[in-house]
């Protein structure tokens, strides 16, 4: 596979790119994570989309810690009516490279 075919192929994926944070990481670590159950880059499945959380949280001073600390302690009532469960295992630094990436979705 051609370095074209890579870069067409991840963005009909939507996979985004965030500096300091590995996007074929970023995206395995989200597919093995579970996140991609529940989310996508730009629609909505369970939860809501990456692009509405980035937009959601931008201009936030603490963004991403504040982004980060919800998907540990998952919650409800943010997006309706469709807890996100807590993500407990999961490590921090997982956490705040997840946060990134996400936040790295806007639209």
């Amino acid at each position: 596979m051609n370095t074209k075919s890579i870069a067409v192929t991840l963005s009909a994926v939507g996979v985004f790119a965030v500096p300091g944070v590995s996007v074929h990481a970023s995206q395995e670590l989200a597919q093995q994570k579970g996140c991609l159950a529940c989310h996508a880059a730009d629609k909505k499945l369970v939860g809501p989309a990456f692009s509405e959380i980035a937009t959601k949280y931008a201009g936030e001073k603490d963004a991403e810690a504040t982004l980060a600390a919800s998907i540990k302690k998952g919650g409800s009532g943010k997006w309706g009516s469709i807890p996100m469960p807590p993500q407990a295992a999961l490590s921090e630094a997982d956490a705040k490279t997840l946060s990134k990436w996400v936040l790295a979705a806007k639209k």
